[in-house]
């Protein structure tokens, strides 16, 4: 009986990989055993593989932007407000915090893979000292709110089928850092294969479609799919950030007022770019909807301009520090976010059925990203932070994002402030 499903469900596999030229995939069927024939079948009759082909034939076509639909954007930068405006924004945005009406959502799909680390991410643990993980660098942040103004926010951590069950379990190991757990919920983002150049999918194994995490962009749609807005009936505000960047003020109560006191329903923190030469995508309007560019569409003209304040107008670079009302974030659920394209080293089953690491980037990788997001935003607040108060990455053992640099700005801000 067995042996008749799996037929039938090879031949409506056989089908579908045909239409869309995947036939690859079955290459190595005879040489498994039934229960991986089984997995393998599953997997390619799940696949939306009319999705995935749309989304990689789109990815082909450049997209060019006028440079005429391009228009600057405008900024507060935090160093130019008096503390007098400070105070105002933060008593607006400390009511906000006291009626526990914020809740914080952090992006941990990813695995520590470039840090050398086995494992999701926001486990990997720098030595302060002591040895602290990055999710404990943020349950700090979380603890300390608690201190200050008598509440557990809300904590959602957004992972992937990648480390979604290694994730839950270090938190239970680490007795949820001492935060209250009823208020810690966790929610998978999905995920989408990965191609080659001529955009045949690769296996992961022989009988597993090798896949990725799609985006930051997700996080909407993989709330909602998770059943978690029943847990959201007091709160009116999303806090949005990921999980590498140990300098970040996740809970800022100074940009939720400042959100208020323009009526904003989104709002970003930036820093400014430390050449305006650099490739870092930056903040603009396109036909007067707010998004993140590559510069290559702005005129040198337009790059080098200014504003009324002589400062930059194209040199915001995005820090993913976004908070969202809630009715904006509920929106949100319903747009249909572009995927970008981004082209990457995965390893992979070659031709001869052997697992192969690449030298260089092989495949193409998709993903939805927030910014795209912006779009519906009314009044979009946008405020620049100063790069050694508030970013310092962690992403890889070499650049200038590894955990060493990381660690020297966090202990420099952190006896800045004693």
């Amino acid at each position: 009986m067995k042996n008749k499903i799996i037929d039938v469900k090879l031949q409506k596999a056989q089908t579908i990989l045909k239409k869309y030229g995947q036939e690859q995939l079955l290459q190595f069927y005879d040489e498994l055993d039934i229960y991986q024939k089984e997995l393998l079948l599953d997997q390619i009759v799940k696949t939306n593989f009319e999705r995935l082909n749309k989304i990689y034939t789109k990815s082909l076509t450049n997209k060019i932007i006028n440079h005429k639909n391009i228009s600057p954007i405008n900024y507060f930068c935090f160093e130019d407000f008096s503390q007098e405006k400070k105070n105002e924004y933060k008593l607006i945005g400390d009511k906000i915090i006291k009626n526990n009406e914020l809740a914080v959502i952090t992006l941990a799909g990813g695995q520590g893979t470039r840090l050398g680390y086995k494992g999701p991410k926001g486990c990997y643990e720098i030595d302060v000292p002591p040895k602290k993980s990055l999710f404990e660098f943020l349950s700090d942040k979380l603890k300390k709110v608690h201190i200050e103004y008598g509440v557990y926010l809300n904590w959602y951590i957004m992972t992937s089928i990648f480390n979604d069950e290694d994730t839950k379990e270090y938190f239970k190991q680490k007795n949820y850092f001492g935060y209250d757990k009823d208020k810690i919920y966790f929610f998978k983002q999905d995920t989408l294969p990965l191609v080659d150049k001529e955009g045949k999918i690769i296996l992961d194994n022989l009988y597993t479609l090798k896949e990725g995490s799609n985006g930051n962009g997700d996080v909407f749609k993989a709330f909602y799919k998770s059943g978690l807005l029943k847990t959201t009936s007091k709160i009116n505000w999303f806090t949005i950030s990921g999980i590498d960047n140990i300098l970040l003020e996740i809970i800022d109560p100074i940009l939720l007022g400042l959100m208020v006191s323009n009526k904003s329903n989104v709002a970003a923190k930036s820093i400014a770019k430390e050449n305006i030469n650099d490739k870092d995508w930056v903040f603009a309007k396109v036909n007067n909807k707010v998004n993140i560019i590559n510069p290559k569409h702005l005129t040198a003209d337009m790059l080098n301009s200014k504003n009324e304040r002589g400062k930059y107008n194209y040199n915001q670079i995005n820090i993913l520090s976004h908070i969202f009302d809630k009715k904006t974030f509920i929106k949100a659920i319903d747009l249909k976010l572009p995927y970008h394209r981004a082209f990457k080293k995965n390893d992979y089953i070659n031709k001869e059925g052997v697992k192969t690491v690449p030298s260089e980037p092989n495949t193409f990788k998709f993903e939805k990203f927030i910014f795209d997001a912006f779009k519906i935003s009314k009044n979009f607040t946008l405020l620049e932070v100063k790069k050694e108060d508030e970013f310092a990455p962690i992403k890889a053992f070499s650049g200038n994002e590894t955990p060493e640099i990381a660690l020297a700005m966090y202990l420099n801000k952190k006896n800045a402030h004693r």
